[in-house]
């Protein structure tokens, strides 16, 4: 796989670099290890993680519960996990 993403199981691990306040909600490209993501949404009371959440899920096809951050809530550098969705189409969808 890529090295943002990974998987455990039958889980996926995305690394990605979030920058929220961004004028539109987009995946940038890579940034060293991770994949980069600019948020619409300001880092204001959980504001940017519930975008990106919600961001992720759309992208991916999958259900707003089957995604959740590991770890990074208060950080640009986080870790999402995404369960029931291959790892293929996950990496086709943000990718593409």
């Amino acid at each position: 796989m890529t090295g943002w993403l990974r998987v455990e199981g039958e889980r996926v691990i995305l690394n990605l670099y979030v920058q929220p306040g961004a004028k539109k909600t987009e995946i940038v490209g890579v940034h060293g290890d991770a994949l980069k993501l600019k948020l619409a949404a300001p880092p204001v009371e959980g504001k940017a993680n519930a975008a990106l959440l919600a961001f992720l899920a759309a992208q991916v096809g999958a259900r707003k519960t089957a995604v959740e951050i590991v770890s990074g809530e208060t950080s640009r550098l986080k870790r999402v996990r995404i369960c029931g969705i291959a790892p293929e189409a996950i990496r086709a969808a943000l990718e593409g």
